[in-house]
Order: C-alpha cells, then structure tokens, then sequence
C-alpha cells in the first residue's frame, strides 16, 4: 500500500473516536466465540491482523489470553489501543506495518483478520497475503476472517474493497488450507446502517 494509503488511516484515526467508525464492534462476538473454539490454551499465539482500535483485545486480556500481536498500517490507531489499554498495553505485541510487508520469527496459532483483507483489491497483493498467512502459522494454525460479502458494501471509509462469497474464500487458500466453516453476520454500524460479512474459519493443511 502506498504512503497516501497510510496517511487516509493515520488521519482519520486522528479525527475519529473509537466508536465514530463504521466497524466498531462493542463487542466483537463471533470472533471471540471463535477463538475460544479454536484454543482453548491461553497461550496460544494471536496475531490481529489490521486491528487497529478495535476491542477484541480488551476481550482476549479479560480472558487471559497471554501471546497477543496487533498489526496495523496507521500509527495512530495502535497509539489510541495503546493510550486505552493503559498499564495492560505492556502485554500486547504492537507491530506497524501493512501486512504485505509484515516479516516475523515468530510463528502464530491464530490468525485474525476482520475488515483487512478485503481492503486488497490487487490479485498479485492477494497471492502475496495468502503466501504470508502459510509463512507465519504454525502447522496447525487457524484463520478466522471476516470480510464484505457479496451482500455487503463496495466500499469502506471511501476506499473500494473486493466482496467475497464463501466459495472464493475457500478457492483464494487452497490448496494451503482448508475451509472447515463459514457464517454471514450483519454488522449494525454506530450510524445504524447495516454491513453483511462473512466470517471463514479455514485451518492448515
């Protein structure tokens, strides 16, 4: 993504509070009922992919879940988790990076994406995901990710987006993964307008 990309992020996380934006989640239930299915180890490893401001930290260190990483483009969103998380901010991994840039030793359990991926609308950027995904989960590593269905917007925050069915999901990573199950979830924004996901939780080969 370019620098343009990470200055749209950075300001409207500079302008915007944590529920002025269209996918905050208060909370956020599919994907915390989800990760409690896949682990139920509090130390497996989590990274949240694009996770910004959003809350399913909050959740997971209420939990006790003990290896946490949030990746995210924009400074600024990473500074405000920071600034709200207070003394729990030491407990999570913090990485500012777009994602097709991401480089790690570290090897992931979980693998949690809601709202990143279909930000990638280039085909050679979405190989490039993909091939990152199989690079940092474990042998047994999980996905779970939620994008814009076919049913939901065309864009977000004024950027276009790709929508997704759950059959081109399943066809994006194979024959790395598997798709194990999917569900729709209608997002109600903090403006009351709606946003169909689907949520895939697709597991290594």
């Amino acid at each position: 993504m370019t620098q343009s990309t990470k200055d749209h992020w950075n300001k409207i996380y500079q302008n915007k509070k944590i529920d002025e934006v269209s996918w905050f989640q208060e909370k956020p239930m599919i994907s915390l009922e989800l990760i409690r299915k896949l682990s139920q180890n509090k130390k497996a490893a989590i990274i949240d992919v694009g996770g910004g401001d959003s809350l399913l930290i909050d959740y997971l260190l209420d939990e006790d879940y003990l290896d946490i990483t949030v990746l995210d483009i924009s400074k600024e969103a990473i500074r405000k988790a920071k600034e709200r998380l207070g003394d729990k901010a030491h407990k999570i991994k913090w990485v500012v990076s777009d994602i097709l840039d991401f480089k790690s030793e570290k090897r992931f359990d979980i693998w949690h994406d809601r709202a990143c991926f279909h930000f990638i609308t280039s085909k050679n950027d979405t190989i490039k995901y993909v091939e990152k995904v199989d690079k940092f989960l474990n042998a047994k590593g999980a996905i779970i990710m939620g994008v814009f269905s076919k049913m939901g917007p065309e864009k977000c925050s004024g950027i276009p987006i790709i929508q997704y069915s759950e059959n081109q999901i399943s066809l994006l990573f194979e024959p790395k993964f598997k798709k194990i199950s999917s569900t729709y979830h209608e997002h109600i924004t903090p403006f009351d307008t709606s946003q169909n996901f689907i949520f895939c939780h697709l597991k290594k080969r």
